[in-house]
């Protein structure tokens, strides 16, 4: 009772990637990435009024509601759990993708399903800290990435930003993720300034899986969308940007703009055979 359960397409490999065009489908246009998503992060909404901040960022065009759950153990900040996310669900038919900053994360899988939650983000560096994946750490990483999927939500991976992108090649490639946060920050906190040099991991990711969703979060701003659309991101997590702004629909369809027009403008590079 109470899980809700969602149809994931399916994926379609290639070789590398190499030579895929994604076509979205919103517009049907060619393009290099899945569709844009901009998911708000309700961490710098008024808690006070958070139904009606929520139903506020879907009004302005938001396309997923971004919860960071922190347990005060693997980030030293103490946020969100469950009960919030089955709240806000009787508010809000929004995709809820929830960002788990937890030291045991296989442990919240059940609730969060039972919440309502549609993407279940956990931290391989869980299960493997220094980002080296042995046998022992993949077959924990894509366990838990089965038991999401089986509960009806979509699994995917965070990376820290010293944690190298080749730790998710072969669950990519092995179909156990639907995608990858690239943390553009240190997890724990939010209003911390945009780490650039973490953009050479989205487009290494996005040079080898086209078809992946590739999700950014940290110091995400009308300053800095264009770093991370240009290196092949397409879900865009914006907190204080988009809920300090004067006017949010402004902010979030500047975000969209950025990561479309980059996704157009790479489509009409070469395509290799």
């Amino acid at each position: 009772a109470g899980q809700l359960r969602r149809t994931v397409g399916a994926r379609v490999k290639s070789e590398l990637g190499v030579g895929r065009r994604e076509v979205s489908t919103m517009t049907g246009q060619k393009r290099d990435r899945p569709d844009t998503r901009i998911a708000p992060s309700i961490l710098s909404s008024d808690f006070a009024r958070l139904a009606e901040e929520c139903a506020r960022m879907m009004s302005c065009g938001a396309d997923w509601l971004h919860v960071d759950v922190m347990d005060g153990h693997f980030v030293p900040n103490l946020t969100l759990g469950p009960p919030i996310v089955a709240s806000l669900r009787k508010h809000t038919n929004a995709y809820l993708d929830c960002h788990c900053m937890l030291s045991d994360p296989a442990a919240w899988v059940q609730q969060f399903a039972e919440a309502g939650a549609n993407g279940f983000t956990f931290h391989l560096e869980v299960f493997a800290p220094d980002g080296n994946v042995d046998e022992a750490a993949y077959e924990k990483l894509s366990g838990l990435c089965a038991q999401v999927r089986e509960l009806g939500m979509r699994p995917g991976i965070a990376l820290r930003p010293a944690t190298p992108t080749r730790s998710v090649y072969r669950l990519i490639d092995s179909g156990a993720l639907d995608f990858v946060l690239v943390m553009c920050v240190e997890p724990g906190f939010g209003g911390q300034k945009f780490m650039e040099s973490a953009m050479p991991k989205v487009r290494d990711l996005r040079s080898r899986f086209p078809s992946i969703d590739i999700e950014v979060d940290g110091g995400l701003a009308p300053s800095t969308i264009d770093a991370a659309a240009s290196a092949g991101a397409n879900v865009i997590v914006a907190g204080s940007a988009i809920f300090n702004a004067e006017q949010p629909e402004t902010v979030i369809r500047g975000l969209r703009e950025s990561v479309d027009s980059a996704a157009a403008d790479m489509t009409a590079a070469p395509v290799a055979a």
